[in-house]
């Protein structure tokens, strides 16, 4: 069994757990909710048999049960699987997250950063892996993407309502894609190797704005992703401290994410967040 963690980018939706047997795997995104899947061998058309060639072999990822509040549910799946095979992988698998402790270490130490069209240091974070052979499956064009308005909504201000402002979200994009210039750049850099030439923004996107207005801009879809920047790991603890501050006002996300929380610097403000986020879940639940 391989335990793991990594960033889905770009954009930066979270911290996915995995768990990797020799059949299968099983992944979670807030660590409640557990997703096994079944590796199933693919092959190429009988075309090549024909021809007198050897058929390729590919893998897919065949969805084959939920382990949902410690509960195992199997899903049907397609009949040309060996039931054993499937069993065994969903048992095992099963059994390994009963028994797991979240969140697992990251290991997607490879990472694409955007560079800044200026002095060429880090922009933005576009894609992470943790094997050197996946690097060729990274983004064509150089670009940073927003996690989208219609996965988190930041609240428009009086004035940017009358002026029917565009979301953050794409504002914040707009300007980091101005910033990498007319023909960005980005570069791999091995976080393991610990290279001091470069200072990482730790929230994935440069911090840094000349302009009031920008920087405003910037803190807003920083502090409306904190929930999830929690998941974070090697988050020093000001800017934990700081990011768990912005989460207080959404309580519900950092119920959600918070088994995937490696570190809690005020575990007093945290828990009670996590009380509102249960209290509201009782309201909701008896209005709705």
């Amino acid at each position: 069994m391989q335990a793991y963690s990594k960033r889905l980018l770009s954009p930066y939706k979270g911290q996915v757990q995995i768990v990797e047997s020799e059949l299968g795997r099983a992944i979670t995104m807030d660590g409640h909710n557990w997703e096994v899947q079944f590796i199933s061998p693919l092959y190429e058309s009988d075309a090549e048999r024909q021809h007198g060639h050897s058929p390729a072999v590919t893998h897919k990822m065949v969805r084959v049960a939920h382990i949902r509040d410690h509960k195992l549910i199997l899903l049907p799946w397609p009949n040309f699987l060996d039931p054993n095979q499937v069993e065994q992988c969903v048992n095992e698998l099963a059994a390994y997250v009963a028994n797991a402790t979240l969140p697992f270490p990251a290991n997607d130490l490879y990472e694409y950063w955007l560079l800044d069209e200026t002095d060429r240091s880090p922009l933005a974070l576009i894609f992470s892996c943790h094997e050197a052979e996946q690097m060729a499956s990274f983004p064509v064009r150089p670009e940073w993407t927003a996690l989208p308005s219609s996965m988190m909504k930041i609240e428009p201000t009086e004035d940017e309502v009358q002026r029917a402002s565009a979301p953050v979200n794409y504002r914040l994009e707009r300007l980091v894609e101005e910033r990498a210039g007319r023909n960005p750049r980005a570069a791999w850099i091995n976080r393991q190797r610990q290279d001091e030439r470069y200072q990482f923004p730790p929230c994935l996107v440069s911090e840094d704005w000349p302009d009031q207005e920008q920087n405003q801009l910037c803190q807003r879809y920083i502090e409306r992703q904190a929930p999830r920047l929690l998941m974070l790991q090697g988050l020093d603890e000001e800017t934990r401290r700081r990011l768990e501050l912005a989460a207080r006002k959404y309580p519900l996300e950092v119920a959600a994410f918070y088994p995937l929380y490696p570190a809690v610097v005020d575990e007093k403000l945290m828990k009670a967040i996590r009380v509102e986020a249960r209290l509201r879940g009782v309201t909701e639940s008896v209005n709705g």
